[in-house]
């Protein structure tokens, strides 16, 4: 990044703002090349050794050496606190992971979700590999980039021998692929999808259960359309978008009682919540929500409600992210 800045000072270009993401050490020589310019860093994660992710799920707990990198992890993001004019966090809990000194310098503004696009759908169907579901159909479903445990996906299959008792009549369909995009890797050949299938062998009617690997975006949006329960379960970490797009596509959602999600689900109001370890909880309250009625349809409307009011691309998140960018790129007009 600093050479191709080094070029553009040699042929007299000068930027009017940088936005840069400082968690791989992009912004760490930007300042010397670019004095004047004004930098906004999107800051989406800082590390700590404790009170999020790292050490929440003591199945999974974190070596010494794992401790050591997490530490040295942290550099980027300090040097770079210390470098931009202002920086940009998707959810208030993204920001309070941040060192209280340098919180004044960080705005809440999320990416946005489009929800004239991710919306409900009465007259969806959602076909794959010979399955058709339509709306209406008792779907369970499960969203993960990748099926691994930083998503709850051990919880939520230890969960499927108590909920197919609890509602034997339910489909459930998970999306995501077989590699880890946060957490511990397994042995080259393994996948936790695997390892979780042996450990319940013949406890699950596999046949009601379908994994889908990655869907195509506009088949996966038809799927979240035709869902009855929605299940997102996180560690405390990122927010995945899945889940904002399941509340706008008007899904009931069951999610984990963790920090992110807490920021966005209120309990019974616009979904619900229950303990990130708890299988059988989990188990009963998707088999409860599957049976309907006027409190889930008033939580699926509530649910799109949030989203369209907090989260709206066009009406929300993308102003504000422009008068954010327009407001830190006026800092350089008088240099």
């Amino acid at each position: 990044m600093a050479r191709a800045l080094q070029t553009f000072n040699a042929k007299g270009l000068k930027p009017d703002l940088i936005v840069v993401h400082p968690g791989w050490g992009e912004a760490m020589f930007i300042r010397a090349e670019c004095p004047d310019t004004p930098m906004l860093g999107y800051c989406e994660f800082f590390y700590r050794a404790r009170g999020a992710d790292v050490g929440f799920d003591p199945e999974y707990p974190t070596s010494a050496d794992g401790l050591a990198r997490l530490q040295l992890r942290k550099t980027p993001h300090l040097l770079a606190l210390d470098d931009i004019d202002a920086g940009v966090c998707p959810t208030e809990w993204q920001r309070a992971q941040f060192p209280a000194d340098w919180q004044h310098k960080l705005s809440v503004v999320h990416e946005g979700v489009d929800t004239r696009l991710v919306r409900p759908d009465a007259k969806a169907e959602f076909e794959w590999g010979g399955l058709k579901l339509r709306h209406g159909d008792p779907v369970v479903t499960y969203v993960a980039r990748n099926l691994e445990p930083y998503r709850g996906f051990h919880v939520f299959m230890r969960s499927l021998p108590a909920l197919q008792a609890c509602a034997p009549e339910a489909r459930v369909v998970m999306v995501g692929g077989d590699d880890v995009s946060y957490g511990q890797r397994l042995p080259e050949g393994q996948s936790y999808r695997a390892r979780l299938q042996s450990e319940l062998g013949e406890r699950v009617d596999w046949s009601r259960v379908h994994f889908t690997g990655k869907l195509p975006y506009a088949q996966y949006l038809k799927l979240l359309q035709v869902s009855a329960v929605h299940t997102y379960l996180t560690y405390p970490f990122v927010l995945s978008w899945s889940m904002l797009e399941a509340m706008a596509s008007g899904c009931a959602v069951v999610g984990s009682n963790t920090t992110p999600v807490r920021e966005v689900i209120e309990h019974g109001r616009n979904g619900w919540l229950t303990d990130f370890f708890d299988t059988e909880a989990l188990a009963q309250q998707v088999a409860q929500v599957l049976r309907g009625g006027a409190e889930v349809q008033a939580a699926r409307e509530a649910a799109r409600a949030t989203v369209v009011q907090r989260y709206d691309l066009l009406t929300r998140c993308l102003p504000d992210g422009l008068k954010l960018l327009e407001r830190v790129a006026a800092r350089g007009q008088a240099v």
